[in-house]
């Protein structure tokens, strides 16, 4: 009786024993390890993970409101492409050339964008746009009516013309 007992508590606990397992062994994998090839070959694969800061975002920019009643985004990587999704149509996507990067990149890492407000100051415009710019974990919302000039700089910055307000 007391082996079928023990034999019970062993496999009842082995399910969170490999549930541990796999978070540690998940959790371990190091960042700087070259990719893993893509079993296909395809060159496309490997170019996409050569770098590995070209996916990371740099920068997003959340675009609601308006008369359209517009839901867009605009999304820069590290690397300078692009993407700009809405609900009216296919992603747009590019890349920015490295001189633009860098002015976006001044611009973000200026110490006046940093003093911009998290959320808007002033009253809201009737049909007016609501911008969410996120950088660096931080996200500073904005209105119309109340763009300081460091955010106007990082508008004036972004690629395909600033921020997405076409539906």
């Amino acid at each position: 009786m007391e082996s079928r007992v023990r034999r019970g508590r062993v496999w009842g606990a082995v399910p969170a024993v490999a549930a541990a397992l796999v978070v540690a062994v998940g959790g371990c994998a190091d960042a700087d390890a070259p990719p893993v090839p893509d079993p296909s070959g395809s060159a496309a694969s490997t170019e996409a993970t050569a770098d590995p800061r070209s996916g990371a975002v740099l920068v997003e920019v959340g675009v609601s409101g308006g008369f359209a009643g517009v839901d867009n985004r605009l999304v820069v990587r590290e690397d300078g492409s692009w993407t700009v999704r809405s609900r009216s149509g296919e992603p747009r996507t590019g890349r920015m050339t490295a001189a633009d990067l860098a002015v976006l990149r001044a611009a973000l890492d200026d110490p006046a964008y940093a003093r911009v407000p998290e959320q808007p100051t002033g009253p809201p415009v009737a049909d007016g746009f609501r911008y969410a710019v996120t950088y660096h974990d931080r996200t500073v919302v904005a209105g119309d009516g109340d763009r300081p000039a460091a955010l106007q700089r990082v508008f004036d910055a972004l690629p395909d013309g600033g921020p997405p307000t076409s539906p």
